[in-house]
Formats: C-alpha cells, sequence, structure tokens
C-alpha cells in the first residue's frame, strides 16, 4: 500500500502520453492520473495549485506550501459521521462549513457564496485535478459538490495489486471499499501487477463494474486466457481494452475472448503475441476503430489478416517497434484500411522512402503520421509526403537521421501541417529552420537534440507568433539568453527547456 507519510514526494512528470499519478491514500483506494495533455501541460500540473485568493485568505493554514501530488482522492463523505480513515487534521477540514467559518475572521468571506451548490458548480470547473483534491478536504458541501462525475472526466484511477486489499487484526485480507469511485462515476480504471482473482475481486466489488466501466488497463498482470475471457464476460460495458507486459495470455485467449463490440485495443510488450494475434483481432472485431500493436514477432503476413469490412471502421493504427514489417507489409495496410487518418510505423526500422510513397499516394486522409525510428528514410520520403498528404496536421519524425535541410523545404509547404517533430535529427541545421519560418501553421515544435543548431539559428524562430510550444531539450544552441530572449518576443509560446 501506498506510503501517503512522504510529503515531499515531487510528482513524477512522464514523457509525452505518460502518466501523471497522484499517490493513494492509506485507505488503499488507489490513485488517478492524467492521461491527457502535451508535455508542456502535464508540467503545468505537476506545479503547485494556484489557488485563488479568497480561498487562501479563508483556509491560510491549508491552501499555502500545499503538494497536489500529496493529497489522496478521499472517499465519499457518510452521512451520519466523519469520513473514514482521515487524520486528525483532515477530520478538521471535514467539519461543515457552517462550523468552520466561525474559525475564519475575513469580513471578504461572504458564506451564503460559498455554499451555494449551483455557484460552486460553476466556480470548481476551472480548477485542475490536483486542485478539485485539496478544494474537496475543504467541508463537506464543497466534497459533495466536487464528487459528481463531471469534474473526473478524463482521469483514470490506477489500483496496484498490492493497494486492493486491507489487512484485517486477525492477519485475513478484505478487498477495499471502492464505493468513493463508484460515486464519481469512474468508467476507466488501470489495474496495475493484478492475477484473476484480484479482477474477479474488483468486479464484485465495483458496482459499476458490469456495465459502467467502459475502459481497462491491464499493466504488468499475470491475467491468463481464463482470466481475460470471465472479465470480458462480465464487463460488459468494456469497449477499449489495453493490455501492456501481461506475458501469460496467448493467442487462443484472444480467439476466446475478444468481443465484437470493442472498439479500442492496446497491445504491447506481451510475448506471446504473434501473427495469429492480429488474425484473431480482424476477424473478431468489426467496429474496431483503433488499434495499437507493438510486437516484435509480428511480420508482413499479419496484415494481410485485414479485410475491407475491417478497413470501414479502423482509423486508427499505430504500429510501435514491429522490426519484421517491410514495405510489403504497408501494402497490405494501404489496400486494406484505406479510411486511415491516424498511422503509426515507429521503430518499424525496415521501411523505406518507398513504403512511404505508397502511404501517400493512397491514404490522402491521413492527419497524423509517425515515422519516428525510421532510420533509413530519407529527403525523398518527405517528399512524397508534403506532395500527396495535404490534410496532414501532426508529423512526427524523431530519430530519423538521414533527413536534412532540404526534406525541411518539402515541409515548408505544407498548410495544415501545426505540429512537427524533429527530436534528434543530428544533420538538420539552422538552414533548415530558415524554411519553418515561412510554416505560419506551425503551432508545435520539436527539436530536442539536435546538435547542429546555433543559437543564431534558434533565435530566428520568434518569427513564427503563433507557436504555442517549442520543445528545445538537449539542444546545445538554446543558451540562457536564447530563452529570455523567447520569454519576451514570444510571450504566448511554451518553451521546454
Amino acid at each position: 500500500m501506498s506510503n501517503t507519510s512522504n510529503r515531499d514526494t515531487k510528482t513524477q512528470c512522464l514523457p509525452r502520453n505518460g502518466l501523471v499519478k497522484i499517490p493513494s491514500p492509506t485507505n488503499g483506494l488507489g490513485s488517478a492520473s492524467i492521461t491527457k495533455g502535451t508535455p508542456a501541460v502535464k508540467n503545468r500540473l505537476c506545479q503547485p495549485p494556484s489557488v485563488p485568493s479568497i480561498l487562501s485568505q479563508a483556509f491560510p493554514k491549508h491552501a499555502e506550501h500545499v503538494n497536489p501530488s500529496t493529497l489522496p482522492i478521499l472517499p465519499p463523505p457518510p452521512t451520519h459521521s466523519i469520513p473514514l480513515g482521515l487524520s486528525p487534521e483532515e477530520e478538521n477540514l471535514s467539519m461543515p462549513c457552517d462550523q468552520s467559518a466561525d474559525r475564519v475572521q475575513s469580513p471578504e468571506m461572504n458564506w451564503h457564496l460559498a455554499l451555494d451548490e449551483k455557484i460552486l458548480t460553476r466556480l470548481f470547473c476551472y480548477f485542475s485535478a490536483c486542485e478539485k483534491c485539496i478544494l474537496a478536504q475543504v467541508c463537506k458541501t464543497w466534497r459533495r459538490v466536487l464528487y459528481q462525475s463531471r469534474f473526473w472526466l478524463g482521469l483514470t484511477p490506477v489500483l496496484h495489486a498490492k493497494e486492493l486489499y486491507n489487512v484485517l487484526p486477525a492477519g485475513d485480507k478484505e478487498f477495499v471499499n471502492l464505493q468513493g469511485f463508484a460515486v464519481r462515476g469512474f468508467e476507466s480504471f488501470c489495474l496495475v501487477g493484478v492475477s484473476d482473482l484480484d479482477i474477479c475481486e474488483f468486479i464484485d466489488n465495483y458496482p459499476l463494474s458490469k456495465k459502467g466501466v467502459k475502459s481497462v488497463s491491464l499493466k504488468r498482470s499475470t491475467i491468463t486466457d481464463a482470466g481475460l475471457e470471465v472479465m470480458l464476460e462480465q464487463m460488459q460495458g468494456v469497449v477499449r481494452l489495453e493490455l501492456s507486459g501481461c506475458n501469460d495470455f496467448t493467442e487462443a485467449g484472444l480467439w476466446s475472448s475478444l468481443h465484437g463490440r470493442i472498439t479500442s485495443l492496446s497491445v504491447s510488450d506481451c510475448i506471446n503475441v504473434a501473427d495469429d494475434a492480429v488474425a484473431a483481432i480482424s476477424q473478431l472485431l468489426p467496429n474496431l476503430g483503433e488499434l495499437n500493436l507493438q510486437a516484435y514477432h509480428v511480420t508482413d503476413t499479419a496484415l494481410a489478416y485485414f479485410t475491407a469490412k475491417q478497413g470501414r471502421a479502423t482509423h486508427t493504427l499505430r504500429l510501435h517497434s514491429c522490426w519484421e514489417i517491410t514495405n510489403h507489409g504497408v501494402v497490405n495496410v494501404v489496400h486494406s484500411l484505406p479510411n486511415l487518418t491516424v498511422l503509426s510505423l515507429s521503430g518499424c526500422s525496415k521501411v523505406t522512402d518507398d513504403g512511404v510513397e505508397l502511404v501517400a499516394e493512397n491514404l490522402r486522409r491521413l492527419r497524423g503520421l509517425d515515422l519516428s525510428w525510421c532510420p533509413r528514410l530519407t529527403d525523398t520520403a518527405l517528399e512524397y509526403i508534403a506532395c500527396d498528404l495535404h490534410k496532414l496536421e501532426e508529423l512526427v519524425l524523431d530519430r530519423c537521421v538521414r533527413i536534412t535541410d532540404t526534406g525541411l523545404s518539402y515541409l515548408s509547404t505544407m498548410p495544415s501541417l501545426h505540429s512537427l517533430y524533429l527530436r534528434w535529427c543530428c544533420q538538420v541545421q539552422d538552414f533548415g529552420l530558415k524554411h519553418l519560418l515561412a510554416m505560419k501553421s506551425l503551432r508545435l515544435l520539436s527539436l530536442a537534440g539536435c546538435p547542429l543548431l546555433t543559437t543564431t539559428g534558434l533565435s530566428g524562430l520568434v518569427q513564427l507568433q503563433d507557436l504555442e510550444e517549442l520543445e528545445l531539450t538537449n539542444c546545445p544552441g538554446a543558451t540562457p539568453e536564447l530563452f529570455k530572449y523567447f520569454s519576451q518576443h514570444l510571450p504566448r509560446c511554451v518553451v521546454i527547456e
């Protein structure tokens, strides 16, 4: 069970698409993770909350020097007593507001307004998730308002196997009370390190598990074929499924458990997943809109299993580190899935410029394309992209080490491109940046780790006045003076140092 006594622990900001976790309280009720936003947004979420001055005046003891990552998501308030499991200090915070008000000598505080639930409902919409955790501790009225499901949309509670049970005085274990999650209407969960038995206990103890849970993520789980079948049979509302680092289920388990209602499936780091798993996915999931697959043993043969029926529904395909995929596999993708709007071939290191040409000529609806860690791609691939993918909005070229300034000149002609990632493109120089200055549609630009860019070249980026985020991590040309210059001339842009 998580240790909440250490109040100095800093929130970990993980990379793009990572989780910003809020540690669980001592009652074992899990934690929440924020799964949306760019790295800059996550950095801001990890900062201490900006509590309004009126709240700081009313609760000076608790509004200052608070680390939001150490505050738990509390269970719902009982009807007759103070919530169980709170410390004496938290019990004081859980008093009714009318009692707490007697302690606050502030002429500015109008407690009739502070207790008006209509006003509070509108006010709390302006706070981040971390700040809501703090505000929910102020009093029962505020907690009752904040425990509406509208305030917790987009948050995923993360439950570790060791946090699912309370140890009784006799040494026995009982499953934790999940009523607090049910009150807030959480419809997605991430279960870490759980077994078949843990999943069954979760289904039996979470009131919304049968129909209300729409998304389940299992990470580093020991779930077997039987457990996977029971979970998807019992949790009939699940339409989004993620299996990461689960090495005990097999392809036979996918054949027996996958249900046609699933519209989003992610499978990564599962050693038993190969071509036959893709066959099961393509035949059993006719409504699949999104597939994320990271499997080292998947070959071009697997991509031939996709049919025209699949192509009508599937709009997102992400293949990560599928090392055996070649241009022949790309042929199968573009012919079977013509309606793709997002495609990732990240880490498919055998794909060449010819494969990108197939993509550009056949997938004209693409809005997002990830070609990171494809070392065989050259400037020619970028020419194909610029000529045919006129609707492309996001392009990821991280670690494409053969791309040069010539390739950037092709990209400068793309009117819809607003996000461009060039992390560790070691041949990009200042001259290439001059081409990017013509891209007035750019909102996000990442140049992290580009070793040849100088301070002079980077300073020219101030001409992109609509730029919202600029990443210069591990960029030798990014000096303190340059960051100060950006703060003066790009005041609306978040610069990541």
